[in-house]
């Protein structure tokens, strides 16, 4: 079945794709996202129930392989210590992250000629910091201005509470002198923009029921909606259309019944993650592009980042807050910046939550042997249950090029298109990093007076941040896109999302992916006269 063309057609209605859409609509173009998932409803979510904690290890599970929705595919990362986290709906991994929401630092912009690692953006902190400050309006970021960390910035809102935990953190970084800061969290302290505020639910990533969190779902679709842009849901693109002179042309995708579709279009927007998209780009095979979509550089898929994580809990004897209020209490970038003695270049952010449910509790207490069989079971329970907090030290990785996204030679979607295989290591830099980590958040937690401290390195499961697939460049022969997201080599194919990362930085990426997608939009519509010379 083929449609109308239409003037701009975005693949994934998530972070970046979401912003562009709403960017972009003030042009008054014909404008379509395709999202293989679903509008989500809240009240279906998680948290609305009493068995929320039981659902995030099922239908709700940041693992699309042990989710494995209708909406999902199937990811191999049986060649990786840490497995690939994401979701598929309207919003995407925004509906499940945690809404933790730093930006980068000047120095992640410039890690060659500061350190002499990886490579330097082609942009830096200045050209992005009014897109940041777009993204923060249109987000709605609860935060406190005089970040000693940062250069200056202003919240939209007011900082979220510390909770106790956080408070008891504090006076440990407090104790030995450390950076610390209430954190930047896209969740709404009070209520902003049609949303509610927060009401210490807990559940922040199995889906905010009270729509405090900001998911672009409830953020930038209602306003690029009310603009004319057309969301199709249940839209799965198998693979970009080119024509003989290398302009692509549209996609192909399969509707919710398996219908295949031919979608026209004059310009083509990628926005699937550091996954997604090279699997799109790599299904998307022609007699000029025998080895994928805009891979003249072979680098397609290659450089993909993680960021490994340090998760150290401490276990205090006083009760904590447990599984109530929102994930993010605290941050510190205390170990941010490269120093030589401690034997590993760059750093890593340690993030500070609140602490675990009962499930959590229990899980933890009985992989740590904190938690024992027999008759002291429920005695021990009882001991460690809102007793725990965590600190999770988000660690740089840096770009290497055999940590890969490809094509599985076997494994299919439930569409017969090729699932992706993700080959990745974790480097020795990363690991001494961890380990320093680990020290370090050790010193902090005794020092806020915990009794004992739980430590795993790298998280298995913590494969949120997908990143450097499709990586931006001035050369052509180093990278996939330039930088304001075109491809080199198909002129009218944009890569918004994290893909386009060079570096990973020490911090979660979704305020920068946004502020990436702010900016790459303005950069089309200030070119819309002359876009593809």
């Amino acid at each position: 079945m083929k449609h109308e063309t239409v003037d701009v057609l975005i693949v994934g209605a998530g972070a970046s794709g979401a912003v562009m859409a709403w960017s972009l609509a003030e042009t008054r173009m014909n404008i379509v996202c395709l999202e293989q998932g679903d509008w989500m409803n809240s009240s279906a979510y998680p948290s609305s129930g009493r068995d929320w904690e039981t659902r995030t290890f099922g239908d709700f599970s940041i693992s699309p392989n042990r989710r494995n929705r209708v909406t999902d595919y199937p990811v191999n990362d049986s060649d990786s210590p840490i497995s690939v986290a994401n979701f598929n709906a309207v919003g995407g991994s925004t509906v499940l992250y945690s809404g933790h929401y730093p930006r980068f630092h000047p120095s992640d912009f410039r890690v060659k000629s500061l350190d002499g690692v990886a490579d330097d953006w082609p942009i830096d902190y200045q050209t992005l910091e009014p897109y940041y400050v777009e993204d923060e309006r249109m987000t709605g970021v609860s935060g406190l201005a005089g970040d000693p960390a940062y250069p200056a910035k202003d919240p939209v809102m007011p900082p979220l509470p510390l909770g106790k935990s956080g408070q008891v953190l504090a006076r440990g970084f407090n104790d030995l002198g450390w950076h610390w800061w209430p954190s930047d969290s896209a969740v709404a302290s009070e209520q902003f923009d049609g949303r509610d505020k927060c009401i210490n639910l807990g559940a922040c990533g199995s889906g905010c029921t009270q729509g405090a969190k900001a998911s672009t779902d409830i953020t930038y679709w209602p306003h690029a909606i009310r603009n004319r842009v057309e969301v199709r849901t249940r839209s799965r693109v198998r693979e970009i259309t080119v024509n003989d002179e290398g302009m692509a042309t549209g996609v192909i995708y399969y509707d919710a019944d398996g219908v295949e579709h031919v979608q026209k279009a004059e310009i083509v927007v990628l926005a699937c993650n550091g996954v997604g998209t090279p699997r799109i780009l790599l299904n998307s095979t022609s007699a000029l592009f025998p080895d994928g979509l805009a891979n003249s550089s072979g680098l397609v898929g290659k450089n993909f980042m993680f960021h490994p994580y340090a998760l150290i809990r401490g276990v205090f004897d006083d009760r904590m807050d447990g599984y109530m209020g929102p994930h993010n209490c605290i941050l510190s970038q205390e170990f941010y910046e490269t120093d030589a003695s401690r034997g590993f270049v760059r750093g890593f952010t340690y993030e500070c939550g609140r602490g675990l449910g009962a499930i959590g509790t229990a899980l933890t207490g009985m992989e740590s042997g904190h938690i024992p069989w027999g008759q002291d079971h429920h005695r021990a329970y009882r001991e460690l249950f809102n007793r725990i907090v965590p600190i999770y030290a988000i660690c740089e990785d840096l770009p290497e090029e055999h940590n890969t996204v490809t094509l599985d030679p076997e494994q299919k979607d439930s569409n017969g298109i090729a699932a992706p295989k993700v080959t990745y290591s974790v480097s020795e830099n990363s690991r001494k990093m961890m380990d320093y980590a680990v020290d370090r958040a050790t010193e902090a937690l005794k020092a806020a007076g915990a009794s004992d401290v739980i430590s795993e390195t790298p998280l298995g499961e913590a494969g949120w941040h997908l990143m450097g697939t499709a990586r931006m460049g001035t050369d052509p022969a180093t990278s996939v896109v330039n930088e304001w997201g075109r491809c080199h080599d198909v002129k009218n194919l944009f890569i918004v999302d994290g893909s386009v990362f060079v570096t990973s930085a020490g911090v979660n990426p979704t305020r920068t992916i946004q502020a990436l997608a702010h900016y790459f939009a303005a950069s089309i519509k200030q070119r819309l006269a002359n876009l593809f010379d």
